[in-house]
């Protein structure tokens, strides 16, 4: 269960997948959906997170009711497109030329196609793999974990020269964030939900798992990004998800 994992080459390139638009009540504020693919030069693809489950595609509104998740918000704008494998094939990337699956958490806009890459390792915190089942929303834990190897994370570690796994709880037990150095581009954070958008940290990670674990790994991210002159990608800013560069465009 327990797998060790790394990777051979060095990140050349990064893209953020769009799995769609969901408008959070509090607020409100309309916020995309994103993963992301990171290529190594020894041809390894690495896949962070699959959006939300493919039923949610098929019929929102009645999805949204199976789990209960008008409470929180509304799905805006989740279409078949805006499932994994279509977003990998913009890039001109089949689902099984993914070479390690990575979770940053388990929550329902993460989760969805978890189980959808079995010839490849999921990497994953060791406190969100010991849950009985994965987060997906409030109560509704309808999901099971998938048959596959899983590299499990209990500490900050590189998966080789110019990737970092931050774990980084708070926001959810094993939740992680990513620092990634591209050729040209640099140093670039990626926050998943760790800091959710930039105003998160004024307001003080209200609604966290966690609220303290939250603000210090959110200040910890924000010190290192300034540290390295990172750029910072957060989880679900909808100040930038706009404009945000996304497949079939790459970040070299």
């Amino acid at each position: 269960m327990n797998m060790q994992v790394s990777l051979k080459g060095k990140p050349i390139r990064l893209a953020v997948l769009d799995y769609g638009l969901f408008r959070v009540h509090s607020g409100p504020r309309d916020v995309g959906i994103c993963g992301y693919v990171i290529q190594t030069d020894a041809g390894e693809t690495v896949l962070i997170d699959t959006g939300f489950p493919q039923k949610y595609a098929q019929d929102a509104d009645a999805a949204t009711a199976e789990d209960d998740l008008g409470s929180f918000g509304q799905v805006l704008s989740v279409k078949p497109e805006n499932m994994p494998g279509p977003q990998l094939a913009k890039l001109g990337i089949a689902k099984q030329d993914v070479t390690l699956m990575i979770q940053s958490h388990t929550h329902i806009d993460h989760v969805g196609d978890m189980a959808g890459y079995p010839q490849a390792p999921i990497l994953i915190a060791a406190a969100e793999r010991a849950l009985p089942r994965p987060l997906y929303w409030s109560g509704k834990q309808v999901m099971e974990w998938p048959n596959a190897d899983y590299a499990l994370v209990h500490d900050d570690f590189s998966l080789c020269d110019g990737f970092d796994v931050l774990l980084c709880p708070g926001h959810a037990p094993g939740q992680l964030a990513f620092m990634i150095r591209l050729p040209d581009t640099g140093w670039v954070l990626l926050t998943s939900d760790a800091i959710s958008r930039a105003s998160e940290i004024e307001e003080g990670f209200a609604g966290s798992w966690d609220v303290d674990l939250a603000i210090h790994h959110g200040d910890r991210l924000m010190k290192l990004a300034a540290a390295r002159d990172a750029a910072v990608i957060f989880g679900h800013s909808p100040e930038d998800w706009p404009t945000l560069k996304k497949a079939p465009h790459w970040f070299t």
